[in-house]
């Protein structure tokens, strides 16, 4: 089968890199498989096995731009033949929908609502009213249950227009990679948090409960340098104890040297760090946000997570997860199984089948 993935670039964002996954994983079952970008910008290499494209080197964002970009799109797609277009991002789904493009499912990875409520009334009322008008005339894949049923109560879209598919994991393949040597990992014992500086992922409230924690171990940030980082480490008195070590391509050594991964976000889609830690072998704590963490933390596992914003709540979270045993290999296998690059790769081929 024919297969063309589009997102906006490949700048080092979860929903990217999970494309590019299911993008090489399709590949890798021997389908022909076209990774489209938007702009030629990024972090990430293009995945392995498939035919890369990128429609501009910088992407317009306004109404013009997106429109130079359906057309190139609808060019591209047109040339080369697909049974299944699959975009992610809401950008990118917006130029796929104005290319008319056929076969087309939107790719949902995060929770749209959560996200809406972080923004002042007036933008609030703009962007939920942007996000029904785009999704509700497309067919959707949600990341996860969580985003599912948010699509659902919250902008009005037809059951039978959603599916779930979570993103793809090779565990084999990630304890590969985590074994690699690194040596630009700390050699002290370190507490590691993974993601860009935005306010979704709270650096503010990961530093403020560190502080609180009292813990011995250094704090560790995959993120990019950013000034406004800085100073926040520089706030909370903290800067010979947070180390900031800008995006890294394999995080997975990182992940299987911490003692504790954290993560603290308001809200996410399917959180794929937590994921990769646990099958790094890595302790992990998480706010219980919308969506994914509760998903994927289940049963014993469900002890890891506190509320949203509550920084009493993960300090002592992080706290007794350090002091407490690691969970038992069959609790983190269990909770590792839904997540088998098998299963998702799977559900793309039977989509592909039904869109045909």
């Amino acid at each position: 089968m024919k297969f063309a993935l589009f997102t906006t670039n490949l700048a080092g964002g979860g929903a990217e890199k999970a494309l590019a996954k299911i993008a090489a994983g399709l590949a890798g079952r021997g389908h022909e498989v076209d990774f489209i970008v938007c702009e030629d910008a990024g972090l990430y290499p293009p995945p392995a096995g498939c035919r890369f494209h990128a429609l501009a080197s910088r992407a317009g964002h306004g109404w013009l731009g997106k429109r130079r970009l359906a057309w190139r799109l609808a060019r591209l797609l047109k040339s080369r033949g697909q049974d299944l277009l699959v975009s992610t991002l809401p950008f990118a789904d917006e130029v796929a929908v104005l290319a008319r493009a056929p076969r087309h499912v939107c790719r949902i990875a995060n929770t749209l609502s959560a996200e809406i409520a972080r923004l002042h009334a007036a933008k609030a009322e703009r962007r939920a009213a942007r996000y029904r008008r785009l999704y509700g005339r497309c067919r959707l894949v949600a990341v996860s249950q969580g985003v599912a049923d948010d699509l659902l109560s919250q902008f009005g879209i037809g059951a039978g227009s959603v599916r779930v598919i979570g993103n793809p994991f090779d565990f084999a393949a990630i304890r590969a990679q985590a074994a690699e040597p690194c040596p630009s990992r700390p050699a002290d014992p370190y507490i590691l948090h993974v993601g860009r500086f935005a306010a979704q992922k709270r650096h503010d409230l990961l530093l403020a409960a560190f502080a609180r924690a009292g813990l011995t171990q250094r704090l560790v940030l995959l993120t990019p340098p950013d000034p406004r980082l800085d100073a926040l480490i520089a706030q909370a008195d903290l800067q010979g104890r947070v180390v900031s070590a800008d995006f890294q391509a394999n995080p997975y050594p990182w992940m299987a040297g911490a003692d504790l991964l954290v993560l603290c976000s308001d809200h996410e889609g399917l959180p794929n760090v937590l994921i990769e830690a646990l099958a790094c072998g890595t302790r992990v704590v998480s706010t219980d946000c919308p969506s994914g963490p509760r998903e994927i933390l289940g049963g014993e596992l469900a002890q890891q997570l506190v509320p949203c914003a509550d920084v009493d709540a993960l300090a002592q979270a992080m706290r007794a997860t350090l002091a407490a045993p690691k969970p038992a290999p069959a609790t983190v296998a269990q909770a590792l199984a839904p997540y088998a690059a098998d299963r998702a790769l799977d559900a793309w081929e039977t989509l592909a089948r039904e869109s045909l």
